[in-house]
């Protein structure tokens, strides 16, 4: 990562013309609303009193056409600014503070945070939503256009922070995630694709080590004590053996870290305990992962080789597995929450994949593979340098899922940003899914472990979607015509709906965070119905509620959203966690965050829960760790048929484990896919190059 890499799809070609494409949650304005081309200037008007020259350099306005053209044609008609250009002016950074993947994308380098360290912070907006629907509510999207009101058109400096797709939905059914409309962080082909490989380099990295957990379980089972002994610390041409430094950690563990440096000292006993890890292959966790959606790996039977067959013991090697989507691996976790370098080799070093046949965990340092993890990952530990279609900066980092991990991007881009916009900047920063998934998890974990205080929450939503929740408007039907409940006014659903809003707004303001609420407008949506939600959210502890129009106008619409945020990071909030993670027991950690967040009057827990519980209690390391809630995203309950805001329902957990190395306790209340499936006709079919172009155009992506 310290030289120029040749760019994947970094040709910039200007499109002419191309049919709109509609999608369930994309607004779109009216043809009629506007005339054909918009050009907004909103420093001259609206934006009087609130700008400052000293913000973002390279910001630029946008031309807007009405109707809104498709997401790729938007993208591929605008020249972006060198990458390295946007982050040299806006944050005075050298050349090689940036590595070069092509003219616009790079790696920005973490000496910046050396350099920068005690400098003050800026101010640090987390971005939200409530449970979303099928409808969308367009989180991604408001993020970017905020970004670009800020920087381009109120002349602040600012950072989006935000995370890498997984190649997976974009070829499933999302088609791509930089955005959308006139709000996307470009290139977009790059955005959803390959960008520099971080993702990939997980995937070899989890790998690695699933096949070292096999490959150790194999040699167990067809060789000796002696024979192992033998491998792992042979003799030289002198008759002395020497423990590879990646052994120390097992050798600390099993007491013996005092002859790491005699391996002749250890006697039989002790030689068989570092060699044998007797690892019960009923317990092995680690999955296989793979950047594709792909259901038929999710039931997978390894081993079924002659290779795998142990004459020693007369049977065959094989045992059930599955697989599981590459953005799911604790691997990415430990990934966006790792701090630096060391502290992400000590997390990899941590991870647990099994257990042996007594029961004592067994992890990455005991297979003395971490050093190996930790050099595949350590191009992927720096944050990714891109931009918006206004030219404002963002750091596209780590992609970790809302619904079985913390979903949101990693610590260093965020803790690196809010240096480098200074004390009066901005640093925007997504969390996956409602403010109960990765807005819980961003307070209580991120957070936590980041010490970073948020200044401001941005809670977006829609008119469309919280008809939805108001659980007396028709069912949403992907590819189906919506009813006219949903396209025509209705004011009392949309008040019924705000319950799942005031629920998201009361979760933040209980963390001491303000509030700012953004009402993502669609082309069908009424005066009367966002006076309704802006006249709720207020009365219900928002700092303000804002419509923005940041997909058909680009920043110019978000531009009232952006004083809005403004406003409340310089009223302050008083940030507090739910819970005390190293004083609070597991299970009134859990309690907390369903009562108090989710809203729910109790919990019980299945037998299996309670007796792992009951040994993490006894775990002084794992008693104390953050909990990480694995549940629907859709609904407030563990049941995703409950929209709106239930109150004083029951949650069961089924299962807990420790993700160790990401640090934190993982409470399933149901069942997760950990890879998806492809429907009957996935994003794949629309995406291409087109040759009409020279050089070819990708066409297709959303």
């Amino acid at each position: 990562s310290t030289g120029s890499r040749p760019a994947i799809g970094s040709v910039r070609p200007r499109a002419d013309s191309m049919k709109q494409t509609l999608r369930i949650g994309r607004p779109l304005l009216a043809a009629a609303a506007a005339p054909a081309v918009l050009q907004f200037d909103t420093r001259k008007t609206s934006c009087e009193g609130w700008f400052s020259s000293s913000g973002c350099p390279t910001g630029k306005h946008i031309k807007v056409v009405s109707p809104t053209p498709s997401d790729i044609a938007i993208a591929q008609s605008v020249t972006p600014v060198p990458v390295k250009e946007v982050f040299r002016k806006t944050f005075n950074l050298k050349d090689e503070d940036i590595y070069s993947y092509g003219p616009y994308k790079g790696k920005l380098n973490l000496a910046v945070y050396d350099r920068l360290k005690d400098k003050p912070d800026g101010h640090y907006v987390v971005v939200c939503g409530i449970n979303p629907t099928p409808l969308g509510e367009g989180k991604s999207t408001t993020t970017v256009g905020l970004s670009q009101a800020l920087g381009a058109h109120l002349g602040q400096k600012v950072l989006t922070c935000i995370r890498q797709p997984s190649m997976g939905p974009t070829f499933g059914i999302k088609g791509g995630a930089a955005g959308g409309g006139y709000s996307q962080c470009v290139p977009m082909e790059e955005f959803n694709l390959h960008m520099t490989g971080d993702i990939h380099a997980i995937t070899a990295a989890h790998n690695l080590f699933a096949a070292a957990i096999d490959t150790r379980w194999y040699h167990e089972n067809t060789s000796s004590p002696e024979g192992l002994w033998n491998k792992l610390c042979p003799k030289d041409k002198a008759g002395k053996r020497e423990f590879e430094p990646s052994m120390y950690a097992r050798l600390e563990k099993l007491g013996l870290g005092h002859k790491k440096h005699d391996p002749a000292s250890l006697t039989p006993e002790e030689i068989e305990r570092f060699c044998v890890l007797d690892i019960d292959a009923s317990t092995i966790t680690w999955r296989r992962v793979t950047d594709c959606n792909d259901k038929y790996l999710r039931s997978v039977e390894i081993g079924k080789s002659p290779s795998e067959f142990s004459k020693r013991q007369n049977k065959q090697l094989s045992r059930e597995a599955s697989f599981a989507i590459t953005v799911s691996s604790e691997i990415m976790a430990v990934l966006a929450l790792a701090s630096d370098l060391k502290d992400l080799r000590a997390r990899l070093g941590r991870m647990i994949c099994a257990y042996s046949n007594k029961g004592v965990p067994l992890t990455a340092d005991d297979f003395g593979i971490t050093g190996a993890l930790t050099v595949l990952m350590m191009d992927a530990l720096l944050p990714n340098t891109m931009q918006t279609l206004e030219g404002t900066p963002a750091l596209v980092h780590t992609g970790p899922f809302a619904n079985i991990a913390h979903g949101n991007s990693s610590i260093i881009a965020d803790k690196i940003g809010l240096k480098m916009v200074g004390k009066d900047g901005y640093v925007l920063t997504e969390a996956g899914f409602g403010a109960d998934m990765g807005g819980e998890k961003f307070f209580n974990i991120k957070s936590y472990y980041s010490g970073l205080k948020p200044d401001c929450a941005v809670i977006v939503c829609s008119v469309r979607a919280l008809k939805l929740h108001s659980c007396e408007a028709p069912k949403v039907v992907a590819g189906q015509a919506l009813s006219k409940e949903y396209t025509e006014e209705n004011v009392a659903l949309v008040e019924k709906g705000t319950a799942n809003l005031i629920a998201h707004i009361e979760n933040v303001r209980k963390h001491g965070v303000q509030v700012v609420v953004a009402i993502n407008r669609f082309g069908t949506d009424t005066d009367a119905e966002h006076e309704v939600i802006k006249k709720i959210a207020m009365a219900n502890g928002a700092h303000d509620a804002v419509v923005a129009e940041h997909f058909a106008k680009g920043g110019a619409g978000a531009v009232e959203l952006g004083k809005a945020v403004m406003s409340a990071c310089k009223t302050g909030s008083d940030f507090k966690l739910l819970y005390d993670a190293k004083k609070d027991s597991i299970k009134t950690k859990i309690s907390k965050i369903v009562t108090e967040v989710y809203g729910g009057g109790s919990v019980t827990y299945s037998e299996k829960a309670e007796g792992i519980i009951a040994k993490y209690e006894a775990d002084p390391a794992i008693r104390i760790l953050p909990i990480c809630m694995s549940k629907t995203q859709y609904s407030l309950t563990d049941d995703p048929k409950k929209l709106g805001a239930p109150k004083g329902f029951n949650i069961n957990v089924k299962d807990i484990y420790v993700s160790a190395g990401a640090g934190f306790l993982v409470a399933s209340l149901g069942d997760i896919t950990f890879i998806p499936g492809l429907p009957i006709k996935p994003a794949y079919y629309k995406i291409d190059l087109d040759f009409s172009h020279d050089p070819p155009r990708i066409v297709g992506l959303s």
